[in-house]
């Protein structure tokens, strides 16, 4: 999870610790919730999947703490992973990054890695790393959905093609992703528009199907999320059933067993593909302290189309894989968007590091500003592994105010 929207831009120390044949290799994994939460499950998935394809035991190579808040708890999860011999030891959310910075800094022999962190860098420790996702997964599953938005506009079904978003917080992470959905939706339907219900919370089932309800009662086809809970598709489904026209674009997992025909796919990320890398690089030696990548090296996906998708949807959604895949799509391409009516041509980007520990952002790493418009795009998880694109761009709406 990313909470801040600056972070450092300093030269990564040369080196890793020494390598450990795969034998030595015991994992620890730190996770803000359990298999409930989506987002944690996809970690989870990933974690073992890799672990299993890798040979590793999964009783004696693999220990997941799950429902470790972000405070000093995640320092003693850490801790504890270290003394029980973990060497590799990963969190999956933001706010445990200093907590896990505090444990790599006792703890030299241990690989520390934080998602989304940003900070690994500016720290000066060979053995904290950051990992992130990239928006590309949210364009495509926005492609979905702006076809059955043409799909129920060509038909007379619906004349407004008003779309929502259910969002966690006003974070970079989240701006940068329903940014990209949107695009994807306006690359087939260039009049679309959207709001955004903010929930401020990651995980708050009832909050998000309230905010999922509040957004269709406005008029909204389409709900998007960037929350971690199955409760924005299983309102939209109600929903459905009762007669109104909507459709759910999840985050994390296939949402079909909770929205049968509401659900069109969901934006994933593929966290095997980290992971493994992961193993690989500590067995060599070398491990990359940033990693963010996309759909080139297979890290994000979308899930299984749902049975109400547009015919075609396959078809558009393979060619816009392709284009990601070979770079002649940018998701941020900044000829298709504007900002107070105008096209954006700069957008500097400050990289100093900010401690959200203590409830107020401290300066502890005082980074560059660096430029992240050229060629014509936003070059977005190419300046650091957490999310920096937090321009707000016209046609959506935001609102603030979570719904009780």
């Amino acid at each position: 999870r990313v909470a801040v929207m600056d972070g450092p831009a300093a030269p990564a120390p040369a080196g890793s610790p020494p390598a450990e044949p795969a034998s030595a290799v015991k994992v620890g994994g730190i996770m803000l919730h359990d298999e409930n939460s989506g987002y944690d499950m996809a970690h989870i998935e990933g974690l073992t999947t890799a672990c299993k394809n890798l040979g590793l035991d999964l009783d004696t190579q693999l220990i997941i703490k799950y429902n470790v808040p972000e405070d000093e708890n995640c320092y003693d999860a850490a801790v504890d992973l270290a003394e029980q011999g973990c060497t590799i030891i990963f969190s999956d959310s933001y706010g445990h990054q200093s907590y896990m910075q505090q444990a790599a800094s006792e703890f030299e022999d241990v690989i520390f890695v934080s998602c989304t962190g940003d900070n690994a860098a500016a720290s000066g420790l060979a053995n904290l790393k950051n990992i992130s996702y990239t928006y590309e997964s949210r364009y495509v599953s926005g492609v979905v959905a702006g076809m059955k938005l043409k799909e129920l506009l060509d038909a007379g079904t619906v004349t407004d093609p008003y779309v929502g978003y259910v969002g966690a917080y006003p974070y970079a992470e989240v701006v940068s992703g329903y940014t990209a959905f949107f695009l994807g939706i306006r690359s087939i339907v260039p009049e679309a528009h959207m709001d955004v219900q903010y929930t401020n919370s990651w995980y708050d089932p009832v909050a998000e199907g309230e905010a999922a309800k509040a957004l269709i009662a406005r008029g909204c086809v389409i709900i998007g999320q960037h929350a971690d809970s199955t409760g924005a598709p299983a309102a939209t489904q109600k929903l459905k059933d009762s007669g109104k026209i909507c459709y759910s674009i999840g985050y994390n997992i296939d949402m079909l067993d909770t929205a049968p025909t509401a659900a069109l796919t969901s934006a994933t990320n593929v966290w095997k593909v980290y992971y493994k890398e992961l193993f690989e690089g500590a067995q060599a030696g070398n491990i990359p302290q940033d990693w963010c990548k996309g759909y080139e090296d297979g890290a994000v996906a979308i899930t299984d189309l749902g049975p109400e998708v547009a015919d075609g949807t396959a078809e558009k959604v393979a060619e816009v894989e392709a284009a990601l895949k070979d770079g002649s799509l940018h998701v941020f391409d900044t000829s298709k968007f504007t900002v107070d009516g105008a096209e954006v041509t700069t957008a500097p980007i400050d990289l100093t590091y900010y401690d959200f520990s203590t409830g107020s952002p401290v300066a502890v790493y005082q980074g560059k500003t660096k430029e992240a418009i050229s060629d014509g795009y936003f070059h977005e998880g190419e300046l650091r592994a957490a999310p920096t694109f937090a321009l707000r761009i016209d046609g959506i709406i935001e609102d603030a105010d979570p719904v009780a």
